[in-house]
């Protein structure tokens, strides 16, 4: 059984991704929360962490950090983390990725806090085009994909994970959805993880 290290739910966006990825996929694992912005904080995950970092794996001698990394460990051990078939599997990979690596306006202009209700009614012109972006692959993937069964690409993969902080956010900020996107979104938050990820939000002290 591998240990996987996590920070305050809450607030780690990062720490969700790897965790939903093994609940989905039925891995068994050790979690070790983290309680994030304490005096103790760097130096309790520099104890598992090189990268000093959040979210973190720990399978024997092997350490593995950094969410998308942790993703695709988690996949070489349960093959459907991604499509199967090859063109759906690569175009899932630049999805994960680009959220990997992109909506930095997203990110600063809606953080990620499970527990809140807050309207936002006024966003930027750079938070609007990021959420257009994001919205345009998922009712793409659900217009190709729908007969597969309720995820992105049909089943659950790492890019429904990757995607899932978004979900907390989408429904924190009250952001309206078009059809196809809004049941992605129900779908994703009324999984038993989502759920459990949810309710130990509220049961944080911090």
């Amino acid at each position: 059984m591998f240990k996987l290290i996590i920070g305050s739910r809450n607030y780690s966006s990062w720490s969700l991704r790897p965790w939903l990825a093994a609940k989905q996929a039925g891995l068994p694992f050790e979690e070790i929360a983290i309680p994030l912005r304490q005096s103790t904080t760097k130096a309790e995950i520099l104890e598992y962490s090189p990268s000093g970092k959040l979210p973190c794996l720990i399978d024997g001698a092997t350490i593995v950090w950094e969410s998308l990394s942790i993703c695709e460990y988690l996949a070489e051990k349960v093959c459907k983390l991604w499509p199967f078939e090859r063109k759906a599997r690569a175009e899932a990979r630049s999805m994960a990725g680009e959220m990997y690596s992109g909506f930095a306006a997203l990110r600063q202009g809606m953080p990620l806090d499970v527990r809140a209700s807050l309207p936002f009614t006024e966003p930027s012109v750079e938070v609007k085009k990021d959420v257009a972006r994001i919205v345009s692959m998922w009712e793409d993937c659900r217009q190709r994909h729908s007969q597969e069964g309720p995820f992105l690409f049909g089943h659950f993969t790492n890019v429904d994970a990757m995607y899932a902080p978004v979900v907390f956010r989408f429904l924190t900020y009250h952001v309206e959805l078009p059809e196809a996107s809004r049941q992605w979104v129900e779908t994703m938050a009324a999984l038993p993880a989502m759920q459990e990820w949810r309710q130990a939000c509220v049961a944080e002290a911090a």
